[in-house]
């Protein structure tokens, strides 16, 4: 046989294996098509709702000079436990920043099974619940629209494998055929969904890696439940999470209150005690909290000695400002412990030169720590609310 011959044949062989594939491609495709038209989940009758569908309205993020929010200059030393200069302003905080937008997704996105969010969302009504899940001021919103309704059950399992990109957590949310948006549960029926990736963390903003991650896995499991996503264009989401980054990098204070021994280290087994009984709470990592009820942590306590040592000779109490709300006056309570403890323990309240704290200049750190919450206010992101602790996390 010549090699002419040989080639021909391989030639053949090539196309009929061509044609062959392409054929069940398109089986598969007219197979899909059908388990779509005639799935038990699509078009029932009970399932069908005659309600207009409502957009929400997007909230914005205006952080331009005229606002009165400039992003705001925390002094170094707050980022470091310990520190307790005041908060401060620098000058370049009044140059002009680009308002932050929501994705363009006008509404509400879907979030699988009811996803605890730092915050009370204990008994929180399901609609207010789908807005702490998927929120157009800090997540990019991504609709994922169907022919007809859908089950909740049905696609539960297709969306927990997509909960994550990065270290940018992702919820979904559903239009139910009554009319209101909310987590997507068990025993549910949706005419549309909406899926929200988180723009920013307190360390990183959302990025092209991160976002290309996303829309591939999402178009993945959109077909697996038989939606079609609408992707937002990139350029403008890296826009949005990169000025939504600035404003949390800005806003990431942490104000410091240091108690230091007048005499001899205190024996840890002692300090122990004399901690629990002023109100703390013991954690895993050796730190102590301050609990504040059902709304969280108002401000911790570190030792700052390792877990083995038998002693110190100097506290750190630590309020991480952005998540606390204003009205639980932590910086207030932070100091008026330290006060306590001071009594209690023999001890004096000084800063990281080892020189004493004044009560004017506590009170002067109070002040700026007013005006900060005052500018997380005019942000729309109040310190300890959903919004913010999903932000600061």
């Amino acid at each position: 046989m010549t090699e002419l011959q040989m080639s021909l044949i391989a030639a053949a062989g090539v196309f009929v294996g061509g044609v062959f594939s392409y054929n069940k491609w398109q089986e598969y495709k007219a197979r899909k098509s059908v388990e779509r038209a005639f799935a038990s989940d699509h078009d029932d009758v009970l399932m069908r709702s005659g309600d207009t569908l409502v957009e929400r309205q997007e909230p914005m993020l205006d952080l331009g000079a005229e606002s009165p929010l400039a992003p705001l200059d925390v002094d170094p030393d707050l980022a470091v436990p310990g520190r307790s200069a005041p908060v401060t302003q620098s000058p370049a905080s009044s140059s002009s920043m680009a308002p932050i937008h929501a994705a363009p997704a006008p509404q509400p996105a879907p979030s699988a099974p009811p996803v605890a969010l730092p915050g009370t969302t204990a008994g929180m009504p399901p609609a207010e619940l789908a807005e702490s899940l998927v929120d157009p001021l800090i997540d990019c919103l991504v609709p994922l629209n169907f022919e007809g309704a859908v089950r909740g059950d049905k696609i539960l399992p297709s969306l927990h494998k997509l909960r994550r990109v990065g270290n940018k957590p992702i919820h979904y949310i559903g239009f139910a055929v009554n009319g209101d948006w909310e987590p997507i549960v068990h025993g549910g029926v949706y005419t549309k969904l909406q899926a929200g990736v988180q723009m920013a963390t307190r360390t990183t903003a959302l990025n092209e890696i991160e976002y290309s991650e996303l829309v591939s896995r999402l178009r993945a499991v959109a077909d697996e439940i038989g939606a079609e996503p609408e992707v937002p264009d990139m350029i403008e989401v890296m826009s949005e999470a990169r000025t939504l980054h600035r404003f949390v990098s800005g806003h990431d204070a942490q104000l410091g209150v240091n108690l230091a021994s007048n005499g001899a280290a205190w024996p840890i087994t002692t300090l122990i005690g004399a901690l629990e009984k002023q109100g703390f709470d013991v954690r895993p990592d050796g730190r102590f909290s301050m609990p504040d009820g059902d709304a969280g942590v108002l401000f911790t306590l570190s030792t700052n000695v390792t877990l083995g040592a038998e002693s110190t000779s100097r506290l750190t109490l630590l309020l991480d400002v952005p998540c606390v709300a204003p009205a639980r006056d932590g910086f207030g309570l932070m100091v008026k412990t330290a006060r306590e403890l001071v009594m209690r323990l023999d001890a004096t309240i000084v800063d990281d030169f080892e020189q004493p704290l004044s009560d004017e200049a506590l009170d002067e750190i109070k002040g700026q720590v007013a005006e900060f919450y005052q500018e997380m206010e005019a942000a729309d992101i109040p310190a300890g609310s959903t919004r913010a602790l999903r932000l600061f996390v």
